[in-house]
């Protein structure tokens, strides 16, 4: 499947040594999905990466005299996809709240538990779920960190993020804390000094608090903040029962909303809401999986479209569900569809074309996440001159994976997670043959695991079962006059109604 060729036509299966640094890199043979207009849709095409970029695109490329080269005939090399909302920290309790509503989720987090998770805690979530990204083929994934209690949590963060071979952006906030106090304190100041004084590539940061709608807008001086440090702002908007237009009204009114913000779920805001985050360059991301499930509200994306408001993906947290964006891609181009089914029937009418198609939500999961993050100048496209952060779906075991047809719909609704058999980050390998390069998952594994154990023993057996095991309300049968069948035993007799 690869080879590591010092010369044209020599073949030897590669190895993690083959992938030294500047050594030229040539996929060659695959479907590649450029998500570039100008490239298009190549068929048994070539990528060669040098360095941290990509060299060229295009057919039979020559191999560099020293290039690895990579054979990935029936397979799809495509951008590494991007993640613009996921909170990181909570991968330590994977799957814990599967049964939760959002409400039972604010409980635990905000009002009963929120306090116990330490700064080993957050690093221990944030380097698990690093190395899941990468695993995954997510590239670049924006860490939603509002368990950020204090500096001292924020360093552990970042230290994680550091630790791993990936593209991340730390959202900094604090759920239990005041935005307008926080992102003033010198303490905060003080941390962006250590870890953001210089630009970095790998690491971006921005601030992440919601606007209440409180008429008084203390978010005001956490926005002021944000200027004075030019960091975009990321915060929940549109969530039922949390955030609603108010908080729209506010930030415009205040002239806070511009194109660095990102407004996550915005699944109940009101039409003009939509328009004023349209006007205003700001961009969406959608947790499909987590609005179907916890109570956001509907999936917007249907809504989205009608404005033109630019759409990127997220997994927004494990504690609840699945963290990869083959997930993200097929629960929202499921949601979207099933409205639009739905608002036809109201109306009487059927749908017979389908306005949203896989490639739109592919490129929401690629290139759409770099352009809210505005890193579409260097990442989410097989661009030549981009840097080469890119993945390579390729699974000979899967019967899934084959045959090839339709690529983008292939990706969304066939692929996941364990066909991602190579991934590059700014030109370095690392993962390949479906193994992780230049990552330790024990560690992550250790870490997490003191954490599980910490959070239990603290929380006690009685409130960590209730927690992970909600009441289950209870139901009432609805009436039903047609009773024509009983069952005894084995056999079925048939009655009849007087009607009969």
């Amino acid at each position: 499947m690869t080879d590591a060729a010092p010369n044209p036509g020599e073949s030897t299966p590669a190895r993690p040594a083959d992938f030294a640094p500047g050594r030229p890199i040539l996929f060659r043979g695959a479907t590649v999905l450029t998500m570039d207009p100008a490239l298009g849709l190549l068929e048994r095409g070539d990528v060669l990466v040098r360095g941290e970029r990509i060299d060229s695109v295009g057919h039979d490329l020559p191999a560099p005299q020293d290039a690895v080269v990579i054979d990935a005939a029936g397979g799809i090399l495509m951008p590494g996809m991007v993640d613009t909302h996921r909170h990181m920290w909570q991968t330590a309790l994977r799957g814990f709240g599967a049964d939760w509503t959002l409400s039972q989720y604010f409980v635990f987090y905000y009002l009963d538990w929120g306090t116990v998770f330490r700064p080993e805690d957050i690093h221990a979530g944030n380097l698990l779920a690093a190395v899941e990204a990468l695993d995954a083929g997510v590239t670049t994934t924006v860490d939603w960190s509002h368990g950020l209690r204090t500096p001292e949590h924020g360093d552990a963060a970042v230290a994680a993020l550091r630790a791993v071979p990936g593209r991340f952006v730390l959202a900094y906030g604090n759920l239990l804390g005041a935005p307008w106090e926080w992102a003033n304190a010198p303490e905060f100041r003080a941390f962006v000094d250590r870890h953001f004084a210089a630009p970095d590539d790998m690491l971006g940061l921005q601030l992440a608090f919601d606007v209440t709608g409180d008429q008084a807008f203390p978010e005001k001086a956490a926005f002021e903040a944000a200027r004075e440090l030019g960091l975009p702002v990321t915060t929940h908007a549109g969530v039922w029962g949390a955030t609603n237009d108010d908080g729209i009204r506010l930030m415009w009114d205040h002239g806070f909303m511009t194109p660095d913000v990102t407004y996550v779920h915005s699944a109940t805001l009101g039409e003009d809401s939509y328009q004023r985050i349209a006007a205003s360059g700001g961009r969406v991301s959608v947790s499909a999986e987590s609005e179907q499930n916890a109570g956001q509200g509907y999936p917007p994306t249907w809504r989205l479209r009608r404005h033109g408001i630019p759409v990127s993906l997220s997994m927004d947290t494990s504690v609840w569900f699945s963290a990869d964006l083959f997930s993200a891609m097929r629960a929202t181009l499921s949601a979207d569809r099933a409205r639009e089914h739905l608002e036809a029937h109201a109306a009487g009418e059927t749908v017979v074309h389908h306005r949203l198609r896989a490639r739109d939500v592919v490129e929401w999961a690629t290139i759409g996440g770099a352009r809210v993050l505005g890193l579409d100048d260097r990442i989410g496209s097989v661009t030549p001159g981009k840097q080469a952060d890119l993945v390579l779906l390729r699974n000979d075991r899967n019967p899934a994976m084959f045959p090839l047809l339709h690529p983008y719909g292939h990706v969304v609704y066939q692929a996941g997670r364990a066909d991602v058999d190579t991934v590059l980050v700014n030109g370095r390998v690392v993962k390949h043959r479906h193994e992780l390069l230049g990552t330790d998952l024990s560690r992550a594994r250790e870490a997490v695991a003191a954490t599980v154990e910490h959070t239990r023993r603290t929380l006690g057996e009685e409130a960590w079962q209730r927690a992970m095991a909600p009441e289950i309300p209870g139901t009432e049968p609805i009436p039903n006059p047609y009773t024509y069948s009983e069952y005894r035993g084995e056999g079925v007799a048939v009655r009849r109604t007087e009607d009969a």
